[in-house]
């Protein structure tokens, strides 16, 4: 009786409740739909007016004052205290790092015309290494793609390279793992760091070279520290998740057998924690890597410099080679600390005959490893790498044979596709944003950051947008922001169609998710290399090659979201009656909303950081600013307000987007 009374109450009282629901979607749309409706009739009534444009040339108060203050601090550095005695010793400290493992792997050092190491040393000190800590697969993987360095000509660029890597590594991790471990041990310390890192990742790479400079000049130590601040977060991330993520169960036993708050740490919550923990190296490397190729724009030396240096004189074939060398390095770097992470587990599972012979097979690689070091340091043979590099000339060669051969077969075909885009979609979009009056473009942008992520992105939005109005850049800034968005909706068509296609089979997952993976751990200076000999030095070419860069992770998490849609929702769809696409359409994408929003969000970061990347190649705007700041002393102020801007952009649009993929999942 009671509960045949329930029933109806609980039917009454859901009815309201879906009208309702709807109709604040639909009243959403609405409001999306007539701000965008009153955009385009007052861009028709006063296009071209207060549009802020400012010329390549032109500087503004707020430019003067940062050049003022650049040779400012030129004049003090070996005068003002804070420089004496603080960050000339930082500088001094990393210069020294970087210094001595140069000296060790790549440069001349003291009276020796060789390192001290050299590249049969470095070859068989990484074959060693990359063995004890992943396996023999991975071991002969290094060594192919170490020696592969030599044959392209390419040997001292690349323990340069390795060289700035790994010092930045080292410093990332000295502070990334105890501020991890602090921040997985105390709740408060985890939501003071969250937003402070969310910061540190929302930044495009280019951002942290301009600000450095200021304090420690160019060259190795703004590389190595503009690359820690970078490739910390990551790191710290990883390790307080992993501390975290330690059954409670586990940590309560060991302090019931009196185990202290140290030993509990170093007994229980590290060593299970171990395999997480090395993860976050992992991608602390890749992070490095990235960002000291990138740091070539602050004369950092390595492979960047040559991939820049080729770009810059639109050579092809030579960028090739030497981007060639950055993924190689990538993949082996990954490979051994992915290897590394999982060692153990697979040892455990594996009944090899020969583990048991691990230990001495590891002794006598090390008697052999100390061989070839001391060879390396006594005999000249041993520390030049023999060979002009041939392999790499040719490889040049055929880059330059094939990038001809695409301009003068495809040629019409690529420009027709670039045009299409560019002026059915990009020019549109971009003269919407340039040519409307700033303060439309700002209510606009306002609007949707109220409608889309709430009262908090709306403020958020308001406070960029002024402070992007201060670097007196906001007709640059529009130029960026178009590209930016016309490639994050490509990138989500591309994410959607194969992201849905991953979620729904298993087979195209497996094959998919390994070449995406790759594409992940590649810097984004290599991808502009291919779309450089395609579609030449245009800002195409930058949209083109963001959208490759970012499309992985949309992809990847889209296909995670579609798949965590309920089995039996699928199957009652089917029952229904409902085809593939409906099912798709109306189940698997809407129960996705959240994981869509997140692959906006991520799609739209790394597009604004490749994009401002493609400021090398004739992307113009906030991008050319950047890069014209480090070459032109006078357009310093500007380029280091073009950083400010491109920061501002990503946290606004990380801020909306965050907060609306909040909403999709609540």
């Amino acid at each position: 009786m009671t509960v045949a009374m329930e029933k109806p109450e609980q039917t009454q009282t859901a009815e309201p409740i879906a009208p309702a629901v709807r109709g604040r979607r639909i009243s959403r749309a609405m409001v999306l739909a007539v701000i965008l409706v009153l955009w385009l009739v007052l861009f028709a009534v006063l296009r071209g007016k207060q549009t802020l444009s400012l010329a390549a040339a032109d500087l503004t108060g707020l430019h003067r004052w940062l050049n003022d203050v650049n040779d400012s601090i030129g004049a003090d550095r070996n005068s003002n205290p804070l420089f004496l005695y603080f960050f000339n010793e930082i500088r001094l400290v990393i210069d020294n790092l970087v210094t001595f493992i140069q000296d060790l792997i790549s440069q001349p050092s003291d009276t020796r015309p060789v390192p001290q190491i050299g590249w049969l040393g470095v070859v068989g000190l990484t074959g060693y290494v990359s063995w004890a800590a992943g396996n023999w697969r991975v071991a002969l993987l290094a060594v192919a793609g170490f020696t592969f360095f030599g044959l392209q000509g390419l040997w001292q660029e690349s323990m340069d390279t390795l060289a700035l890597t790994l010092s930045a590594v080292v410093v990332a991790l000295l502070f990334a793992i105890p501020l991890g471990v602090w921040a997985g041990l105390s709740d408060r310390v985890n939501r003071i760091m969250t937003p402070v890192l969310d910061f540190m990742q929302t930044m495009p790479t280019f951002v942290y070279l301009a600000p450095l400079t200021l304090f420690f000049l160019i060259g190795g130590a703004s590389a190595v520290i503009a690359t820690v601040i970078y490739a910390a977060p990551p790191a710290i991330r990883i390790t307080g998740h992993a501390i975290r993520s330690v059954p409670e169960t586990t940590v309560e036993a060991a302090d019931s057998l009196g185990a202290t708050r140290r030993q509990s740490l170093l007994k229980v919550l590290l060593p299970m924690s171990k395999r997480t923990v090395v993860m976050g190296v992992n991608q602390t490397i890749m992070a490095a890597l990235a960002m000291v190729t990138i740091a070539a724009l602050i004369d950092a030396p390595g492979l960047g410099k040559t991939v820049l240096q080729a770009l810059q004189s639109l050579d092809v074939g030579t960028a090739f080679n030497a981007g060639l060398a950055i993924v190689v390095m990538a993949i082996v770097l990954d490979r051994v600390t992915t290897a590394a992470s999982a060692r153990e587990e697979t040892a455990r599972r594996s009944r090899n005959r020969f583990l048991k012979w691990r230990r001495p097979l590891l002794g006598a690689g090390a008697a052999v490893t100390a061989v070839l070091i001391y060879m390396s340091h006594t005999y000249v043979w041993a520390a030049e790498f023999p060979g002009d590099g041939g392999m790499g000339s040719s490889i040049a060669g055929g880059a330059d044979d094939v990038t001809t051969w695409l301009q003068d077969h495809l040629s019409g075909l690529t420009n027709a596709f670039r045009d299409t885009i560019t002026n059915g979609l990009l020019n549109p979009f971009q003269s919407l944003l340039t040519d409307s009056p700033w303060w439309l473009v700002g209510a606009v942008l306002i609007g949707l950051g109220v409608v889309l992520g709430g009262r908090r992105a709306g403020i958020t939005t308001v406070v960029c947008l002024g402070l992007l109005l201060g670097t007196g850049l906001w007709s640059d800034a529009m130029t960026t922001l178009a590209s930016t968005v016309v490639a994050t909706v490509l990138v989500m068509v591309l994410g959607v169609v194969f992201g849905v296609w991953m979620g729904r089979s298993m087979l195209v997952d497996r094959v998919l998710r390994p070449s995406l993976d790759a594409a992940q751990v590649m810097p984004p200076f290599v991808y502009l290399v291919p779309f450089l000999a395609l579609f030449g030095a245009t800002r195409f070419t930058a949209i083109v090659a963001a959208i490759v860069y970012a499309a992985p992770v949309a992809m990847k998490i889209i296909a995670d979201g579609v798949r965590a849609v309920p089995e039996t929702t699928v199957e009652a769809a089917t029952s229904a009656g409902c085809n593939t696409w409906q099912i798709i359409t109306k189940v698997q994408l809407p129960m996705s909303r959240s994981a869509l929003t997140l692959a906006t969000n991520q799609g739209l970061i790394y597009v604004l950081s490749m994009v401002v990347v493609g400021g090398l190649v004739g992307a113009g705007a906030l991008g050319y600013d950047v890069v014209a700041g480090f070459s032109q002393g006078e357009l310093y102020g500007k380029g280091l307000a073009a950083g400010l801007a491109i920061v501002l952009l990503g946290v606004m649009f990380d801020r909306i987007t965050q907060a609306a993929a909040r909403r999709a999942s609540a």
